[in-house]
């Protein structure tokens, strides 16, 4: 006899309930604690004989699913192995055993691959005809509107291969012609694209609609006009294209052969009735996209047909600010004489600017429009500034940012003023390391003692640059920096470090003395060099502890010694109070300098010709 302390539980656990337990009491005389209330033994037979069933039972289930799943697999094995036959088949145009698929394996030919091409697709894609015929009969004629995962029909994939015969026989048999795939292109595109006349040709005698909205709203005659082809314009529009259809973007076919430069495209559109006068969404002309192309021609055409030069987009760029910017020089001199010079003060940037923004070697643009009188003091307006970061206003800034010598000289004799934007011209041409840029632009008055806003010093900026580089340091020099300034120090034998000083680091510098910088751990050993080059442009200098203490590390100390505890010669001593007396903007014009009745030796003694080095970098041979 068999007890159950939980019966309940168990039978639970095997998917039973019965009413049919047996009960247990608690009985003082048995010492167990337990005794077996009167209950048939047949009833406890019963219960462990359906739990014994149930167990099997579940058993059996398992061993039904695994043998499911397992078949599942090997079918799945065998159908992939199965459509990969075929795929082969068709690549290697193997008719023979492509017909014996379609016989033993006909539903493979409508399951696909990881692309999502069908046998009929991969079929369209090759050049052997009797493979697709035999594919298509074998799929039926519900798998020409199949698509793979990019949405391509059998049809897209046979015109985007230029099958022209698989692409008439999917017509044939019933293929859609405008089929499009996810990114709205169809096959009539595809084809326009790749030149293909004669599936052009089959497409439009087939149905395709010439009228079509492909991706971005484009037509078909959008896509022929942009490529320039006039073949292939003359077709669609023989076909009943429209001849001016928009965009998305407001673009009309006449705008896209404009930009392109295609003049027969253009002249024919004119020819049809297209709107010269459209604009896009961003409000540029056709004239505005012509003056990018570089076709003077088609610039000609249309202004000889009545587009105006003064239309501007949404920015407020004309034409002649598109041209001047592309370098179009031909272009340039057909929109000069029709352009309103208020138009282009309105506008808030010069013609000039746009030149000066892009670095064009052979483009003389520049000259062409100072000829024609525009101002190189021009500056930006204010809410075109603001989007530089810079806030740069002249044209003479963006040549010096491009590095373009040919147009910051051109711009400099022109009368352009170097000193008019927040970040100086002559700082950009000392971050770029140019020696003749930064010379060019100290002999047309560059301010060599400006003050940076960002990294303020008490000494000015511009010496931040010439540390580490003599011919900079003595070109600076030379041209009337401040050195006096570097050696004014309030601190002189006291202590260098203030009550509220916060301290620096090598990214930012603030309001610091010369000093304070020099001595720097990771300058401090091109202290000695820089204090006895600056000590060659001025008198007797007291020099504060701070700086003292670290000169005195150095090898050119004993130099600075000698200089500085002894008197200065007296030729030296007239050399500065001459300068003192010319001042820094006389000093820098040649032209000044060359009417001076002064010998020409005591002329290059003053201007410290002795010490120009980037001169005889020149004149040295090699």
């Amino acid at each position: 006899l068999k007890v159950f302390t939980k019966p309940d539980k168990m039978l639970e656990n095997v998917g039973f309930k019965s009413d049919a337990v047996i009960r247990l009491s608690k009985n003082a005389m048995n010492p167990s604690g337990y005794v077996l209330e009167d209950e048939d033994d047949e009833e406890d037979a019963a219960i462990q004989y359906m739990i014994e069933q149930s167990l099997l039972e579940s058993s059996k289930q398992r061993e039904v699913h695994r043998e499911t799943s397992a078949g599942n697999e090997l079918s799945a094995d065998s159908g992939s192995s199965n459509i990969s036959k075929i795929f082969s088949a068709i690549k290697q145009g193997n008719e023979k055993l492509l017909k014996e698929f379609s016989v033993r394996l006909k539903d493979e030919f409508l399951r696909s691959d990881s692309r999502g091409w069908t046998p009929l697709h991969e079929a369209a894609a090759q050049s052997n005809q009797a493979v697709l015929e035999i594919t298509h009969t074998a799929a039926g004629p519900d798998s020409l509107e199949a698509r793979t995962l990019r949405g391509q029909t059998a049809l897209f994939l046979a015109v985007e291969a230029g099958l022209v015969e698989n692409a008439s026989f999917l017509l044939d048999r019933g293929a859609q012609p405008d089929c499009q795939d996810q990114d709205k292109d169809a096959p009539l595109f595809v084809a326009i694209r790749s030149d293909r006349t004669d599936l052009v040709k089959l497409l439009l005698l087939r149905g395709s609609s010439v009228n079509q909205a492909g991706c971005h709203g484009r037509r078909p005659l959008h896509e022929a006009s942009r490529a320039g082809n006039l073949e292939l314009v003359k077709l669609l529009l023989e076909a009943g294209a429209r001849p001016d259809p928009r965009s998305n973007y407001g673009f009309t076919p006449l705008a896209l052969a404009a930009q392109g430069g295609h003049l027969e495209v253009v002249e024919l559109l004119l020819r049809k009735g297209a709107d010269i006068f459209s604009q896009a969404h961003d409000e540029a002309s056709v004239l505005y996209e012509a003056s990018a192309s570089g076709n003077a021609a088609v610039v000609r055409l249309l202004l000889d047909h009545g587009a105006d030069a003064n239309v501007s987009n949404h920015t407020g760029h004309l034409p002649i600010h598109r041209a001047s910017h592309r370098g179009h020089l031909q272009s340039l001199k057909l929109l000069l004489p029709v352009t309103n010079m208020g138009d282009v003060n309105d506008s808030g940037i010069s013609p000039l600017h746009s030149a000066a923004a892009t670095f064009l070697p052979l483009s003389s643009c520049d000259q062409a429009l100072l000829d024609a009188g525009y101002d190189p003091n021009f500056m930006l307006h204010p809410w075109i500034r603001r989007s530089y970061d810079d806030e740069r206003k002249s044209a003479l800034f963006f040549a010096v940012s491009n590095n373009d010598m040919a147009s910051v000289k051109l711009l400099l004799e022109a009368g352009a003023m170097p000193n008019q934007d927040p970040v100086k011209c002559l700082q950009v041409a000392l971050r770029l390391g140019n020696y003749d840029l930064i010379n060019l632009l100290l002999r047309y008055g560059a301010n060599v003692n400006y003050f940076s806003k960002i990294n303020t010093t008490h000494f000015p900026s511009a010496l931040q640059y010439a540390l580490k580089d003599e011919v900079i340091l003595r070109m600076l020099c030379n041209y009337g920096y401040d050195v006096e300034r570097c050696f004014d120090c309030p601190y002189g034998n006291s202590a260098h470090i203030p009550e509220d000083y916060e301290g620096w680091t090598c990214s930012v510098i603030k309001d610091t003395m010369f000093c304070e910088v020099i001595t720097v751990y990771w300058l401090q050993d091109l202290s000695g060099h820089v204090v006895r080059v600056m000590l060659d442009y001025m008198d007797h200098v007291t020099l504060c502890s701070k700086l003292k203490a670290v000169l005195m590390e150095q090898s050119q100390w004993a130099d600075i010694c000698s200089l500085q505890e002894n008197p200065r010669c007296l030729q030296h001593l007239c050399r500065l109070r001459i300068r003192r007396c010319l001042g820094r903007l006389r000093l820098r014009s040649p032209v000044f300098m060359s009417f001076v009745p002064l010998p020409e030796r005591l002329k290059n003694y003053i201007l410290y010709r002795e010490y120009d080095l980037l001169g005889r970098q020149r004149s040295s041979p090699g």
